[in-house]
């Protein structure tokens, strides 16, 4: 977790964005850090689990993360929540709750309740054939 404050400490002294670090580690090894970059990339999705995924993932030279540990300075927001689970990450520590990073602005907390209804579902049959032609070529394609 040292490491995580020490990445949100870089990140604030640089004004890439909150305070937000993280690391990941596997084997005991760290494998991926990552500090909150929004500001910095202009780029919403540059928080600090974001990065260090990112860079785990560039580091290990694939998409799964299986057996990886997670460090962060705060409770990972909904988005970050997702890539976690997509990138298997096993065990997920954290600092600050979501109520802590209320408190100092921002509005993490309103992403955990249910969205506006903003989606509307469209030409499905279309989009539903490309599902087909992924099925058909899932064996040729390559990671």
């Amino acid at each position: 977790m040292k490491m995580a404050i020490d990445e949100a400490r870089e990140g604030i002294r640089k004004g890439a964005g909150g305070p937000f670090g993280c690391v990941i580690v596997k084997d005991g090894a760290i494998v991926g850090t990552g500090h909150n970059r929004v500001v910095e990339m202009k780029d919403p999705t540059c928080h600090g689990e974001m990065v260090a995924i990112r860079d785990a993932c560039k580091n290990l030279d694939t998409f799964d993360l299986s057996g990886c540990e997670l460090y962060t300075t705060a409770e990972p927001c909904p988005m970050c929540r997702g890539a976690i689970m997509w990138a298997n990450i096993s065990a997920v520590y954290y600092g600050c709750t979501v109520s802590d990073t209320d408190k100092i602005g921002f509005r993490d907390e309103v992403f955990y309740k249910a969205p506006a209804d903003i989606y509307t579902l469209l030409d499905r049959e279309e989009c539903l054939e490309v599902f087909r032609e992924y099925e058909e070529n899932e064996h040729k394609t390559v990671y």
